[in-house]
């Protein structure tokens, strides 16, 4: 039985009985996080682009159990100066893990590492297609629409896609939906819509609409699961 369970913003657990991973775990300065980054317990963590959002407490997760940050070739070797395992990847790029295969997909959006006195470029961002337990996840990332999620979604029978609603940095509610209709999975989680002010959507309605054109959303509240 594979669960699908939301931290809060961009932050995800994929579980089965025997393997546990996290996508984005920004936990600790989350406004919306049910848990913080030491209750985290996982097997790999799959971190989409080096925003402070996404990247998040990925190193000091992957430190305290030893477990690799999969990514996107130039932000894996931004965690691995930092003292991290990763496991390098890049787009469309495929690879089998104990815990099941990930396959990096194309995400329209930014990554970089900024402080106050740096702005350090991470590669391009990506979107995951993971299957654990004979399913398999479509994890989009911060994105906007593009028109090959029509190709995701004829290439791969997706028991679930988690899509970005937030609008400004990411898809809003409208192409969401669009997107959703290209990807055609079994049901859509929405996400990215809360944490901040200028991104905060009414992901019912959203799900509403989806319903609308017959397709089954779940919201997922932080602390709330889904089963796969």
């Amino acid at each position: 039985m594979l669960k699908l369970k939301s931290l809060g913003h961009a932050c995800f657990t994929l579980t089965t009985p025997q393997h546990s991973i996290i996508f984005d775990p920004w936990l600790a300065e989350n406004p919306d996080a049910v848990c913080s980054p030491d209750e985290i317990e996982v097997d790999a963590i799959l971190t989409s682009h080096g925003h402070s959002d996404h990247l998040g407490d990925a190193v000091a997760i992957s430190k305290r159990l030893q477990v690799p940050i999969i990514a996107p070739f130039e932000l894996a070797m931004y965690c691995t100066r930092l003292g991290c395992e990763t496991a390098p990847m890049h787009i469309g790029g495929g690879r089998a893990f104990d815990f099941g295969h990930v396959k990096l997909t194309m995400a329209t959006h930014g990554s970089a590492v900024i402080t106050d006195d740096l702005i350090e470029y991470t590669g391009p961002p990506c979107g995951f297609l993971v299957t654990m337990d004979d399913a398999t996840i479509y994890y989009a990332g911060d994105t906007g629409l593009f028109g090959d999620m029509e190709l995701i979604g004829e290439m791969a029978d997706l028991a679930a896609a988690i899509l970005p609603i937030g609008d400004n940095f990411t898809m809003g509610p409208e192409d969401a939906i669009r997107a959703a209709e290209m990807l055609q999975a079994d049901v859509v989680v929405p996400m990215h819509y809360s944490a901040f002010e200028i991104i905060k959507q009414d992901a019912v309605a959203f799900a509403r609409s989806l319903d609308d054109i017959g397709i089954a959303c779940t919201v997922l509240n932080p602390g709330e699961e889904l089963e796969i």
